[in-house]
Parts: structure tokens; C-alpha cells; sequence
């Protein structure tokens, strides 16, 4: 039943009213005042259920966008593109990174010898043709392994586990053009999502915001997970994520550059995120002769060698959503 207040108990709730929770061992007191109650009210299932996920274990992942797509190829956005014979190579490469560096693990014998064996590890990606592809090299061995419960299981390593919520942000009516046919036939879109790249949905598409929401859930699974986990996303999507573990704004996430032929390493922890990004293909091995280069980009002399490359690269930050 709700019992009316006069302004002047209104104002007396707005100085005084306040919530204290105690451990049991009164060692910790939160002071939370009434609006900030009601907002916890609100939110405590969201609360609760991040909070049951959490551990203290080391955890890492991997994340890496599929390899360069016809789609990328072309400048276009979207689709369900398989990839280009660079994407290809770079899933080889990739398959054999997940072995060599992902899933083995060194250990001393007794003796004190190192010797590498094999941790469990985890495979996600979208449910997208351009990610499935990229993982088709990665092997898929069994062995048997024992949790730190005692729980002993027969262990697949890197079994696929596509998700939907990982796929690309949805650009709508736009989805299969290129950012120039975007500005020709839809110019007020256009200048709409150059001004606020995070609030701005696709006509009929999606927005960061959108995307946000949509990984929630999975940042939750990431949070329980205590398996390296390697995922094969979109850059849109790899953008959240990584600002997610980076500690980032929002505001700051669609800037995030996440070229192609990288695997970023995060390896969170209690006051911030190691960061390592390796590249396994040079922006110079994509590059073909002849008539069969990359029509968005031209033929580079004397490319360095350095792994670091500009936000505006049309190569290794082909175009996304």
C-alpha cells in the first residue's frame, strides 16, 4: 500500500534515509542512500548474477576477427561472405598458433624438466560463415582431464561453440554496402552515425547500444569461465568486449582498433587487464600482384615489418560495422 508523504518527509528521506548491509562479520558496512536503493532494487537480479559468476582464478583470452572476408575485400559491410584465399592463410596460421601457443602448457616433471602438456581450452565463435571458416584449422583432440573439483571428463579441446550473440552488429538496409554507396544513397544515415557512432542504429539494423545489451550474457560467461577461451569474432563486436576488460568508456569503444591477422591476449585481473596483440600475417603478405589486388586499397613498397597499424588502414582495419 503506498502511504502518501508530505514534501517535508520527502525532504527528511532525501538527507537520512539510508540502507546498511553488514558481513557477517561486520568487517564491511555499505551506506547506500534511498535513490540509490531503488536503482539496486531494480538492477539486484543483474547484481546477483554477475556477482555468482566471479572467481579469483588467472583467466586469459584470446581474441582475434576472422580472416579477411570476400566482404572485406570488396569495402563492404555485413553479409555472410565466406573468406578471400588471404582469410584462408591466416586460419591455417591461426590453427596452428591455437596449438602451439594456446593450448599447450609448460609444467616441470620430477626431475624438474619442463615438459609441454595440453590445458583445456575453449572455441567460440559466431554463428557467422566468415568465423566458422576461420576455425576450420583449429584441432579438435580429446583427452582426458581432472578439475580441480575431482570431476574427471574427457576433455575436447577447442570443441566449436557458435554463439548468436557474437555475431556482427546488424547494419539493417545498409547491410551489404560500402561506407561511399552508404553516403550516396543514405547521406542524412551517414553524417547521423559520424556524429554519435555509439548511439547510432542501422535503419531496421542495430547500435552499439543494441550490441551491448545482446553481450551481456556472454561477458557474464566470460566472467565464469576458468578455460582459455579463444573467440572468433567481428570487429564491432571485439570492440565491446575488449573495452569491457580494458576498463574503457563506452563512448570509447567503437574507436577500438582491432585489425585483422592479430590474436589480442587479455589476461584480466583484481586492478586492470595485461594487454599482448600478435600479429600472425603482415599487411604485406595480403597484398597480390597483378590485376588481383585489393580493390580498396593500392600496392605498398617497402612495407615495414611493424605490427602496428593506423586506424584508417583500409587493409588490416578492412571495413566493419
Amino acid at each position: 500500500m503506498a502511504i502518501p508523504l508530505g514534501k517535508g518527509q520527502v525532504k527528511r528521506y532525501e538527507q537520512s534515509v539510508s540502507l546498511f548491509l553488514r558481513s557477517s562479520s561486520n568487517a564491511l558496512i555499505i551506506l547506500i542512500t534511498w535513490w540509490a536503493f531503488l536503482r539496486i532494487f531494480f538492477c539486484f537480479p543483474k547484481i546477483v548474477h554477475f556477482a555468482m559468476n566471479l572467481h579469483t582464478l588467472q583467466r586469459t583470452f584470446y581474441l582475434t576477427r576472422h580472416g579477411q572476408s570476400e566482404y572485406n575485400l570488396l569495402g563492404k559491410i555485413g553479409g555472410d561472405s565466406g573468406l578471400s584465399d588471404a582469410g584462408l592463410e591466416y586460419a591455417r596460421r591461426l590453427g596452428k598458433f591455437a596449438e602451439e601457443e594456446i593450448s599447450g602448457k609448460l609444467s616441470e616433471d620430477e626431475d624438474g624438466n619442463k615438459v609441454k602438456s595440453s590445458r583445456p581450452c575453449r572455441l567460440w565463435t559466431s554463428t557467422m560463415r566468415r568465423t566458422k571458416e576461420t576455425a576450420q584449422f583449429i584441432k579438435h583432440d580429446s583427452f582426458p582431464f581432472k578439475f580441480d573439483n575431482k570431476e574427471e571428463v574427457d576433455w575436447v579441446q577447442f570443441r566449436p561453440h557458435p554463439w548468436r550473440n557474437l555475431d556482427e552488429l546488424y547494419a539493417g538496409t545498409c547491410d551489404g554496402l560500402t561506407y561511399k554507396e552508404i553516403e550516396q544513397i543514405y547521406p542524412e544515415e551517414f553524417q547521423c552515425r559520424q556524429q554519435d557512432k555509439l548511439a547510432y542504429r542501422y535503419p531496421r539494423g542495430e547500435s552499439y547500444m543494441d550490441v551491448t545489451l545482446r553481450l551481456e550474457p556472454l561477458a557474464h560467461e566470460m566472467e565464469r569461465t576458468r578455460e582459455p577461451v579463444l573467440i572468433i569474432g567481428h570487429q564491432g563486436i571485439l570492440r565491446i568486449l575488449y573495452a569491457y576488460f580494458t576498463g574503457l568508456t563506452r563512448e570509447e569503444a567503437p574507436y577500438v582498433s582491432i585489425p585483422l591477422n592479430h590474436v589480442i591476449r587479455l589476461s584480466p585481473h583484481a586492478y586492470g587487464c595485461e594487454e599482448k596483440r600478435i600479429c600472425l600475417m603482415e599487411k604485406s603478405e595480403m597484398l597480390k600482384d597483378g590485376q588481383d589486388e585489393p580493390v580498396t586499397s593500392m600496392p605498398v613498397k617497402d612495407e615495414p615489418t611493424s605490427t602496428q597499424y593506423e586506424s584508417t588502414d583500409p587493409i588490416m582495419n578492412a571495413p566493419s560495422c
